[in-house]
Formats: structure tokens, C-alpha cells, sequence
């Protein structure tokens, strides 16, 4: 049985302080660096699920390296390097309180919203006609912002400006950065057989300019279709192929969990829990057009330790 990451407690020499996310957990280190952790926690519905997921941290952190890296010319971010399979090591930035959400089709929380009868989205005016998983005549932005616990919420371009949320120049910046990122993601994923369907990025500040921060184009923060077979199954009315967290979501609301009051969070069978792994692996491999090569997860946690205090050493960090 593997090894899985659901928790750590890590003391990095100079640590000043621990954030623990739905998923990720930063140590920041001297005030200046940060030491983020994908662990092999799932979340779904703003809820962590019981089991964690083999490798899926590793996954989510060795694809979101690889398109920062892919992405540093159209804009800067926060990544110094990647010194373990399930951990990235950058610059602490000040977190804008907005997720810059991008849909290029009508999927997941749109269509759910659209399906009630909604036709403007965070301002956004939707077309009459659509289909679920139908493609947008262009990508549309529909922010959330970012709470610290609890359900992300919808928001319009407007409103953020209006309530001062964000400066209207450092918005618009992240506007345009989003719009060219989800090209570029648009145009990785083609080349790969897929469709980038939405994504979301966020920001932050640093030095007074707008640094993209997090992941980026990972299943967790992405969805995905296959490209093969699209046009047909949407003709057909039938379910789009996809690569995605969408079908985690799918088993809960089938076994009665939604994140509403009242709901127990189902038992998770192994068996569903070696599923996402190999869906995890899938797009990995997929979207990257490499092999996965499983870290060691004999001692995990020492693992980890020891391959960050040696980068931190090397880089003049501690």
C-alpha cells in the first residue's frame, strides 16, 4: 500500500509560519520564501474527502511546475524550482482576493447554473440555445472571490471594481494575463489531444507587480475534455470524455453529498480512492506526454524534508 501525504508538521530552519489549505500546506521560510506542499488530501464541494489519493500531490505539483515554467513569458511568477516530486519552493507574494476564473465552454458550475434558468453568469451575459459542454463564441471570465473557509463566490467585473476589491489597473492586468494564459493552456492541451474546457488562476503581489501564484492547468483547478469524438458527442447529446476532478464530484452527488447542511460525506471504498489515482495518473501523462514516475513513498515525510533543506541550503535560502 502507498504511502500517501494528508498531513505534515514540518520545522524548516528560519520557518516563520504554516498555512494549511484544502489541499495544499505552505511553510514560509524567513518571511520571503514559501514551501508549498501538495498533499494527497481531495477536495470536492469545499469539503476534504476522508482518504487521501496516492500521488496525487505529486501530479498536481509536477504539472503545475511544468506550465509555470511554460508560461514565464507571458507572465512572471512565483516558482523558484520544485525540489521533491509533491513540493514547489517560490516568493511569498501578497494573494489578491480574487480567482480569475476562464470558461471556454458550458461545463460544471455554468452549466449547473444555466440549467436553473440563469442567463447572466458574474455579469456575464450568457447566449440563449446553448447545450451543456457546448463551446462559448469566446472564452468569458467569471471571477470568485477567494474565502478562507467555506464556499468561493460569484462575482462580477463590476462589483470587484466597485467595491474596491481590486485597483481597476491591477485588475485588468490580471484580466489580460488570464485571457493569454488560457490561450497558451488552450494550445498545450491541443497539441496533446485534449480540450482545456475552464481553469482558474490567481494572483498575487509582489514588489508592486502582479505575480501569478498557485497552480495552474492541474485537474484540480482545470477541466479537460478529450478533443477525439467532441463534435460527435455533442451532436448525440452524450457525455464529453473528460479529464477532470468533475467525476469525484459525480460519485458524491450520487451517494447523497452535495456540501450542504445536513449531508454526511460518504465512506470511500478503496477501490474508488485506486481510481483517481489512475485518473490522476492519466492526465498526467496525457497533458504532459510523459511517463509518471511514482515517488518514493516509503518515508515520505523524511523524503520531503530532506530534499527541501538541501535545495534551501543550495539556493543561500537558510
Amino acid at each position: 500500500m502507498n504511502e500517501t501525504i494528508t498531513s505534515t508538521n514540518f520545522k524548516f530552519p528560519k520557518q516563520t509560519s504554516i498555512y494549511r489549505g484544502k489541499v495544499r500546506e505552505v511553510y514560509t521560510i524567513d518571511n520571503d520564501i514559501m514551501v508549498m506542499v501538495a498533499t494527497d488530501r481531495i477536495s470536492a464541494f469545499d469539503h476534504i474527502l476522508p482518504k487521501g489519493i496516492p500521488f496525487k500531490g505529486q501530479v498536481l505539483n509536477q504539472v503545475a511546475t511544468m506550465f509555470l515554467e511554460a508560461t514565464r513569458d507571458i507572465v512572471p511568477n512565483w516558482l523558484i524550482g520544485a525540489p521533491d516530486p509533491s513540493v514547489a519552493v517560490g516568493y511569498a507574494c501578497e494573494p489578491v482576493r480574487v480567482e480569475m476564473v476562464i470558461r471556454g465552454y458550458l461545463a460544471g458550475h455554468s452549466a449547473r447554473e444555466y440549467a436553473l434558468g440563469k442567463r447572466i453568469l458574474c455579469g456575464v451575459v450568457l447566449p440563449e440555445g446553448m447545450k451543456e459542454n457546448d463551446r462559448f463564441p469566446e472564452p468569458i471570465i467569471t471571477p470568485a472571490t477567494k474565502a478562507d473557509e467555506g464556499h468561493d463566490e460569484d462575482i462580477s467585473r463590476e462589483d470587484i471594481l466597485k467595491k474596491g476589491i481590486v485597483p481597476q489597473e491591477i485588475y485588468e492586468k490580471m484580466e489580460a494575463y488570464t485571457r493569454a494564459l488560457f490561450q497558451r493552456g488552450t494550445e498545450m492541451a491541443a497539441e496533446r489531444g485534449l480540450i482545456l474546457v475552464d481553469t482558474k488562476y490567481e494572483f498575487g503581489i509582489r514588489n508592486g507587480e502582479v505575480i501569478l501564484i498557485d497552480e495552474i492547468h492541474t485537474p484540480d483547478s482545470s477541466r479537460y475534455f478529450y478533443a477525439d469524438g467532441y463534435e460527435e458527442r455533442q451532436a448525440k447529446g452524450e457525455n464529453q470524455r473528460q479529464l477532470s476532478k468533475e467525476f469525484v464530484r459525480q460519485w458524491l452527488i450520487e451517494n447523497g453529498f452535495q456540501g450542504l447542511e445536513g449531508q454526511t460525506m460518504p465512506d470511500m471504498p478503496d477501490s474508488f480512492v485506486d481510481t483517481i489515482t489512475e485518473r490522476y495518473i492519466e492526465l498526467y501523462e496525457k497533458i504532459t506526454g510523459n511517463t509518471f514516475e511514482k515517488g518514493d513513498t516509503s518515508n515520505i515525510n523524511k523524503r520531503i524534508e530532506t530534499n527541501v533543506a538541501v535545495f534551501l541550503m543550495e539556493k543561500g535560502i537558510i
